[in-house]
């Protein structure tokens, strides 16, 4: 059951334990539950926390209206699981190598390729189809988008962005992976930030984090190709580095097969029907969970990861937590931490162990389960 935290326009359901809940946070979910255009109630995931403007880990139903910062700047990021018949047993018992080869294959941080992989690759069609409409976007003036948008197709980025290969619990292999719309998502973001803070509508709002751009405005109109083509652009691109993961595994082990990908957005604006009528729906932290549909619930570097079926659940609009949520913010853990207590919380996993990643150690991140 959730609990009902009264708003000022609508209610809060949580599903979470209020004690649990930064004050910042629960400040956050009340400025947004104020906004006048704000539908039925805000639905609030487990792993709920700080975020820019809205809250990570909570669903935003709007009528005819959308705030760019609730939806956030890594538009699209979201995850892709791939079930191998590939056994444990079949593993060497040293990863390391595995491991470079997978980094080496997909560039890691603000990296990308040297050419356009994409052009090689099962998923042409859908590249050059996005791609042509790239250039029909209201694009920032001062950044040259064309060269990075190819060229960063494929990679990871940075943050909590990850590629894992886990066992589940019959010993298979999976390939898991977290991304999102790169560097350019982010700067098509900020734009549409930047433009929604200069909208009349906007300034009498309790956060300025939380300006929206409305239905039937040019500028909404806008804002929804750019937002798309984003989260068409971070679903292919996760694509790509599953096919790039796919081609290291195979070359070690011929044989082989790989399952049809389970794939979710959690950063992402959709339209549908609840409660009777059709919203705009922002989930910011949150993975779709229709009912018998397959989502994907990441862990930690130390923990394990999940794969779920929804429930349908009307009140959580048909959502659910897209991770275990994070405990501390990334510079409390950068405090927290040292690298000997990295290496111990990721001791029986082959990862990175540098202050690079520090941030990222398992105990920064609430308890999955």
């Amino acid at each position: 059951m959730a609990t009902l935290i009264k708003g000022d326009k609508v209610p809060i359901r949580l599903w979470a334990n209020p004690h649990e809940v930064d004050s910042q946070a629960l400040r956050q979910l009340k400025a947004v539950a104020s906004l006048p255009w704000v539908a039925h109630h805000i639905a609030v995931m487990p792993d709920v926390h700080v975020g820019k403007g809205a809250t990570v880990g909570s669903v935003i139903a709007m009528r005819n209206a959308v705030a760019p910062a609730a939806v956030g700047v890594d538009i699209g990021c979201g995850m892709a699981a791939v079930r191998t018949n590939l056994l444990a047993s079949r593993l060497p018992d040293d990863l390391r190598s595995l491991r470079l080869e997978i980094e080496a294959k997909v560039p890691v941080g603000r990296e990308y390729h040297d050419e356009s992989i994409w052009n090689a690759s099962r998923s042409r069609e859908r590249a050059l189809a996005l791609l042509e409409t790239f250039s029909g976007l209201e694009l920032p003036a001062h950044r040259n988008l064309q060269s990075r948008v190819e060229q960063q197709l494929g990679t990871l980025g940075g943050g909590n962005h990850f590629i894992e290969l886990c066992l589940d619990s019959e010993q298979r292999v999976w390939i898991l992976l977290h991304s999102g719309s790169r560097f350019v998502g982010a700067s098509l973001a900020e734009h549409h930030m930047a433009k929604a803070l200069r909208l009349t509508h906007n300034r009498a709002l309790p956060d300025p984090d939380l300006a929206v751009f409305l239905a039937g405005s040019p500028t909404f109109d806008e804002y929804r190709r750019a937002l798309y083509w984003a989260q068409d652009y971070a679903a292919l691109n996760r694509d790509l580095m599953l096919e790039l993961v796919e081609s290291v595994l195979l070359r070690r082990w011929p044989s082989i097969a790989f399952d049809q990908a389970i794939t979710c957005h959690h950063n992402y604006v959709a339209e549908e029907h609840h409660f009777g009528e059709q919203l705009l729906i922002t989930r910011k932290g949150a993975i779709r969970a229709r009912a018998g549909e397959l989502g994907i619930i990441p862990g930690s570097m130390g923990t394990s990861s999940f794969i779920v079926r929804g429930k349908g659940n009307a009140l959580a609009f048909e959502s659910a937590s897209h991770g275990a949520g994070r405990r501390l913010s990334r510079n409390q853990a950068r405090y927290a931490f040292s690298l000997h207590d990295l290496a111990r919380q990721t001791r029986d996993v082959e990862c990175r162990k540098d202050r690079g990643v520090i941030d990222e150690a398992p105990k920064a991140y609430k308890d999955i389960r």
